[in-house]
């Protein structure tokens, strides 16, 4: 693998690609290890079977489904299949990069598993083969597009189908979501115009919707699901605690011992396509990606939530995207805004429901850069009256909820953002 070398005017060090992806490596590996602090081996293989036979449908908390133990072994599973992929496929390890790879682990504790992702990226990697491209330009297409993994797991395992039927009919329509995705993502970032960071979570909307469709066409639904756990916010405030305060350590070093240069990232707005590896280099990266864990798991904390698996997974999200689109200035509007439109509208704030929207409401994050805070606030209230009502449309089998309603709150705004500011000129 060639060397990848970043702007030198903004990397202290220059960090070879090697040493980043050891960097990266190191956080599945230490999941991995984690996972036999809560249970035995026997009992992970015990829930690792009922986690990826679970429809896993929006909310389905792979801690509560299988066990803790089984629900990190299967995030630091995904999260080294993404890295062996892209790896494999002589990828740099970009900012666009680590958000995919963060944001598989994270969704690895409530949605994805080692059963329901592989379809999905097999149809990505036929369109690369049928359109004669690299699979690698389409790589980051094939890990964001498994946030429609509970379509391929709901079919073959939650509608009530012989198990032959359901896992062929399952994966064939995880195939037939991988080979459509790539065609679909370009068109639709025109609609919110790169304001939402979760392109692919606006695209699989559409996509879950019209397979929802035709599922009810046939007289299938699909059952809400509330499945969250319970009870271990010290075991997991102490196991992420590490993980950011090690970027912040890692950081500062490759940074020559320094956080200089770090405030020049705030200059950013977010919008698509900022990489923050590429921009201002891999360790000051680190160091926002610290950062923005240790701010998401200090809110969630101070305001009495619990601790789970889609709240660990939307605070992963949030540093993977800590290296693609999002820091402390773009992001805190936004949460807010979520914040306040909870308090005074009818949702319970300490909920798991309201907690992940302020997590992932952050995909709105390049609002707040690009047009300021008061915006950002605005965006984020409006952001969970759409988000807690949009997901009937596919029926919980697009895990990335907060991104089609992101791009929908962002493709209604941004025009009407841009339209009163060149009244103002």
């Amino acid at each position: 693998m060639k060397p990848f070398k970043p702007n030198p005017s903004m990397d202290c060090r220059i960090i070879s690609e090697k040493v980043k992806f050891r960097i990266i490596l190191s956080y599945p590996l230490f999941f991995l290890l984690c996972a036999f602090i809560f249970n035995t081996p026997i009992e992970i293989v015990n829930g690792l079977r009922k986690i990826i036979l679970s429809p896993s449908i929006l909310i389905s908390d792979y801690m509560a489904v299988g066990n803790v133990g089984s629900a990190f072994v299967n995030s630091s599973l995904l999260m080294l299949l993404a890295i062996l992929i892209a790896y494999q496929n002589k990828s740099h390890m970009t900012g666009s990069l680590i958000a995919a790879i963060f944001t598989v682990g994270g969704f690895s504790f409530f949605g994805k598993n080692i059963y329901n992702i592989i379809s999905i990226i097999l149809g990505v990697y036929l369109h690369s083969r049928i359109q004669k491209e690299k699979f690698s330009k389409y790589l980051l297409i094939a890990f964001f597009g498994t946030s429609l993994g509970p379509l391929v797991s709901q079919i073959s395992f939650g509608l009530g189908l012989t198990p032959v039927l359901g896992i062929l009919f399952g994966n064939i329509a995880g195939i037939i979501a991988g080979l459509i995705l790539p065609a679909l993502a370009g068109h639709f970032v025109k609609f919110h115009q790169g304001f939402s960071l979760y392109n692919i979570g606006f695209v699989s909307g559409m996509v879950g919707t019209f397979f929802m469709s035709i599922i009810r066409a046939f007289g299938k639904n699909n059952e809400k699901a509330l499945i969250v756990s319970v009870g271990n916010n010290l075991e997991f405030s102490i196991i992420l605690g590490l993980c950011f305060v090690s970027f912040l350590i890692l950081g500062f070093v490759y940074n020559n011992k320094s956080f200089r240069n770090y405030i020049r990232l705030f200059r950013h707005s977010g919008r698509l396509i900022e990489d923050f590896v590429l921009m201002d280099g891999f360790a000051i990266t680190l160091i926002n990606m610290g950062t923005l864990g240790l701010i998401s798991t200090a809110f969630m904390l101070l305001i009495s939530g619990e601790l789970n698996g889609p709240i660990i997974g939307g605070i992963l999200t949030v540093v993977g995207f800590g290296a693609f689109g999002k820091h402390p200035k773009n992001i805190i509007p936004v949460m807010a805004g979520v914040f306040l439109g909870a308090y005074f509208q009818v949702w319970d704030i300490t909920s798991t429901p309201v907690l992940i929207t302020v997590l992932y409401s952050t995909t709105l994050a390049p609002i707040a850069g690009k047009f300021g805070w008061k915006a950002g606030l605005l965006a984020g209230f409006l952001h969970i009256t759409i988000v807690m009502n949009i997901g009937d449309l596919h029926g919980g089998m697009n895990l990335y909820n907060n991104g089609f309603a992101g791009g929908l709150v962002a493709g209604t705004l941004v025009p009407i953002f841009e339209s009163f500011r060149k009244e103002e000129i």
